[in-house]
């Protein structure tokens, strides 16, 4: 689903002046926030609640959100009930 065009594209400010800053690896909470071209081939940390995530940012993930690369939900698999 698009977002509407009256409405303009999120970042958080404090994503700004991480940028800026010479960090390797950068933690980020914020997963509604759009990548920009800026943040491409950089080593982020995304939160998913519980841990962070490591993902190099690439050319094909600007205009997504953060948090569509960090998945907050563990798969489950049942387990086969042994025959006897």
């Amino acid at each position: 689903m698009n977002r509407s065009l009256w409405k303009n594209t999120f970042i958080d400010n404090h994503l700004f002046k991480i940028i800026n800053s010479n960090k390797k690896i950068i933690n980020i909470y914020s997963r509604r926030s759009i990548i920009y071209p800026f943040f491409i081939n950089k080593k982020v940390n995304i939160y998913n609640g519980k841990t962070f995530i490591t993902r190099i940012i690439t050319s094909d993930m600007i205009g997504h959100k953060f948090g569509e690369f960090a998945l907050t939900r563990q798969l489950y698999l049942y387990k086969n009930k042994k025959k006897k």
